[in-house]
């Protein structure tokens, strides 16, 4: 794993020296509309008039904030609450970008008796099976799990990074480096930021007041890591940054104060039975992390503002598909998150019986 100065290898910037606004303009203007987060994510969510009418107040001509009446697809369970959380005014960035509501499902009945779920999806919009990981989850696992745990779903935090296939958000900032209470979640102070992605979501779960027991936050580690993002990192910061092997398979992240090691064991045995586990590389390590347990490593994941430190679930832990392997599909990489997901709360369930 050699230490490689990424920054003179990235077209924009000069080398050690941070980006400016210049720079991050002209990383800006490169990004491209890839693919729609209306055809793909809210068509799975949202019923058919709520989707012309997202589609109808973003045209070129109206360029209308988009419509927060929304209601949910016919497929999801009337057990679950749909809540339009907040609205992404982002349709002045570039051609074919769009206002962007997100939105996520809560039991609609709250029973204090049972334990509190949390469920993430698309914080780095790229990441295409954690968005729809937990779609599927939504569309045939949550009806089953209503009854027994009060859930919390958010499929995809990041609808432009999902457009345009980005780890960043349009301000060169990394949402799963942002999910820090250095700024008042509390008021609309967190509507306003350069990451909304972020402090959007805290608001709102903040407004709801909820003690999460569970919180399980979906992603994938992909070649792009080392191809792209790694190298715009190293320019965007003026720094050299530490290339590593992108590792062969399934794999999780859990939290350094409280590993939890037998609930990260519940989950990879689970999801081994999908997809194949990623191996230790050299060193015994995963993405230069040392390896806790078989396919597992553990980060400091509120100091980092990762989003599986946003709450303080004594349970938490960050999936990582590998979707570019060639032993696996688009449709294995989504049913490994719902194994995972589906794990995870079983892991609870049985734990509090």
């Amino acid at each position: 794993m050699p230490s490689t100065s990424q920054s003179s290898l990235y077209p924009i910037g000069t080398p050690s020296q941070a980006w400016g606004e210049k720079e991050k303009s002209l990383w800006l203007n490169q990004q491209i509309i890839q693919r729609s987060y209306a055809e793909q994510v809210l068509a799975l969510i949202l019923d058919s008039a709520s989707i012309s009418a997202f589609i109808a107040a973003n045209t070129a001509d109206t360029r209308a904030t988009t419509a927060t009446q929304s209601n949910p697809h016919s497929e999801i369970t009337p057990e679950l609450e749909l809540v339009h959380y907040h609205t992404l005014a982002y349709n002045t960035l570039h051609p074919g970008a769009s206002d962007y509501p997100v939105y996520l499902f809560k039991s609609r009945h709250w029973d204090e008796t049972k334990p509190n779920v949390l469920i993430t999806g698309g914080v780095h919009g790229y990441e295409t099976s954690g968005v729809h990981g937990a779609i599927r989850f939504l569309r045939t696992k949550a009806q089953q799990y209503c009854q027994h745990a009060n859930l919390v779903i958010v499929p995809c935090l990041s609808p432009w990074g999902y457009e345009t296939i980005n780890r960043w958000n349009p301000n060169a900032i990394d949402p799963n480096r942002s999910f820090t209470y250095d700024t008042d979640v509390s008021s609309d102070t967190a509507l306003q930021s350069n990451v909304q992605e972020a402090h959007a979501l805290m608001a709102a779960l903040s407004k709801l007041t909820i003690n999460f027991q569970l919180h399980i936050d979906l992603h994938e580690t992909t070649d792009s890591d080392n191809a792209e993002f790694r190298p715009a990192l190293a320019a965007r910061d003026g720094k050299s940054y530490d290339n590593w092997d992108i590792p062969d398979g399934f794999y999780l992240v859990g939290d350094t104060l409280k590993p939890q090691a037998e609930f990260q064991k519940a989950i990879i045995h689970a999801v081994s039975a999908i997809t194949h586990i990623a191996p230790a590389g050299e060193q015994a390590r995963l993405i230069g992390v040392p390896i806790a347990q078989f396919g597992v490593i553990n980060y400091p994941t509120k100091a980092l503002g990762l989003c599986a430190g946003m709450t303080d679930a004594p349970y938490c832990t960050t999936t990582e598909v590998y979707p570019d392997s060639p032993l696996v599909d688009d449709e294995n990489c989504i049913l490994a998150q719902v194994a995972a997901i589906t794990s995870a709360i079983d892991f609870i369930l049985k734990i509090n019986n």
